[in-house]
């Protein structure tokens, strides 16, 4: 009866040791995906920074800045792409809209951004774009890969269209959660403009052929978790301006904005809790059940070697001896 227990043992030991690598190399990269309908938004602000005033071409100091940034998973378009690029794919319709203290409108910019459900890596397709100007990216944008490294990454940068590294500084910890954190400098670099304008009557086009140009540089930061990859907190310290042209009335520049750009107090709570939850479920992918399985495994293992020890040891009962006296023999 030992004997068959430990077979016994023995096979859910062989089963769990086979399911612990299982877990971690082939259900992982299966199971552990950015769904194609996710939605998320958040809101950024900037504090007394300098801003345009188009109707006088002056800068001047406002109040309060917000951007608002919304991704919204587009299904039917990863569906379609999903057919010829043979792997899941995600498509994010993106929008950075940027308004002033009053409500009213700076900027907007819509990006579609295509990419690997779960390795982050852009895929590319039709409709890859910026602003409606086709781009074909190289590097992340908006979230890191699933187990993050403590190493750089290659990050594409929308209003200048280029991938510029952005570069591991260190491990913190951000409001209970340990992250990674990240940064990056795009210095000064000539970019386009957006396509829609504040003001009724000044378009691209017309922007173009005063001469006047306008440039762009950045510091971004992000404190990333390296379980998700997902962007905890950002900051970004911008400036834009515009540059010659007979539009600038014989000046030199003039800023078009500068501010250092955080994210709002209630939207890092928001985002803090979901990616605490959503840690959890990759743990469970790549640490929790591999580990457990193959713990499980060892200790069935001992017991099933344990219990064949029991079944063969001295103190195993011996075979009943047969007591009855051998029969005489007969003589005729």
């Amino acid at each position: 009866m030992r004997r068959k227990a430990g077979l016994v043992l023995l096979a859910f030991a062989v089963f769990c040791a086979a399911m612990s690598p299982l877990l971690r190399w082939y259900a992982f990269p299966r199971l552990a995906k950015i769904p194609p309908s996710q939605y998320q938004e958040a809101v950024l602000e900037a504090k007394n920074p300098t801003l345009i005033d188009y109707g006088t071409m002056k800068a001047k100091k406002v109040p309060k800045v917000t951007i608002v940034q919304t991704l919204k998973g587009n299904v039917e378009a990863s569906e379609k792409i999903e057919k010829s690029a043979d792997r899941d794919v995600v498509v994010w319709d993106a929008l950075s809209y940027v308004q002033d203290s009053e409500g009213k409108m700076v900027s907007k910019i819509p990006e579609r951004y295509i990419f690997d459900a779960h390795s982050q890596e852009p895929v590319h397709a039709t409709g890859e774009m910026v602003d409606g100007d086709p781009v074909k990216r190289q590097g992340i944008e908006f979230k890191w890969p699933f187990l993050t490294e403590k190493r750089d990454y290659e990050y594409f940068d929308a209003q200048a269209r280029v991938t510029r590294p952005i570069h591991y500084k260190g491990t913190q910890n951000f409001r209970g959660v340990d992250v990674y954190y990240f940064e990056q400098t795009i210095p000064w670099t000539k970019v386009p403009f957006p396509k829609t304008m504040p003001v009724k009557g000044i378009t691209p086009e017309s922007l173009a052929k005063t001469g006047t140009t306008r440039w762009y540089t950045t510091v971004r930061k992000f404190w990333v978790d390296p379980t998700t990859g997902a962007p905890v907190y950002g900051e970004e310290i911008q400036k834009n301006e515009l540059r010659g042209g007979t539009l600038l009335g014989g000046r030199d520049k003039v800023t078009v904005f500068a501010g250092h750009v955080k994210m709002r107090e209630d939207y890092i709570k928001h985002t803090v809790d979901l990616v605490k939850s959503q840690r959890v479920l990759v743990l469970l992918l790549t640490s929790y059940l591999p580990w457990g399985f193959l713990i499980l495994g060892a200790l069935l293992l001992a017991l099933s070697l344990w219990l064949e020890a029991r079944s063969r040891g001295p103190g195993a009962p011996a075979p009943a001896a047969d007591n009855d006296p051998e029969p005489e023999p007969v003589n005729a």
